[in-house]
């Protein structure tokens, strides 16, 4: 566990460091639903969401960028209380208690922009460590669409849909 890092809106000076670890974890195909070839600029405007919605990154005390997650409405209309999000480690600083604190980030500023609850879309089952962070940070899986993401040694798994009320 990391003693001190600082959770702040990404920046366009950011995204390099962003792009180095995303690219790597799009195209290993294991945790997301995107294009193992996604390219840079899909993935820059797919990550780096603009306001209301928001973009974050955990720094060291040096500045080494950790991790970001990113924030949303996670439908629209009268379900627009609902928000979404999505989170990425850096591989090589996973294990510190990056994502942990990228999820009570994100809950917290759910709850201050007045959703009511947030829901994962799909986090794959075979995805162990996320699906018991999100159900240690009080998320439940609603329910699982079976066989629907093509992991590239597991074979088809499910995708979880993940809740919880804020």
């Amino acid at each position: 566990m990391l003693a001190l890092m600082l959770i702040r809106t990404a920046t366009a000076e950011d995204w390099p460091a962003i792009w180095a670890f995303l690219r790597r974890i799009v195209a290993a195909g294991e945790t997301y639903t995107y294009p193992r070839d996604l390219d840079e600029d899909r993935a820059r405007e797919i990550w780096m969401l603009e306001p209301p919605s928001r973009t974050v990154v955990a720094t060291d005390p040096d500045g080494t960028v950790l991790g970001s997650a990113k924030m949303n409405p996670n439908h629209m209309g009268p379900a627009a209380h609902i928000a979404g999000a999505s989170f990425m480690v850096a591989p090589e600083h996973g294990g510190r208690g990056v994502g942990r604190a990228l999820g009570e980030h994100v809950l917290d500023w759910a709850r201050a922009e007045g959703y009511k609850a947030m829901q994962f879309n799909a986090v794959v089952e075979s995805n162990t460590r996320a699906v018991a962070l999100w159900r240690s940070l009080g998320f439940e899986v609603i329910g699982t669409v079976p066989k629907a993401f093509a992991h590239p040694t597991n074979g088809y798994v499910g995708l979880h849909i993940m809740h919880r009320f804020l």
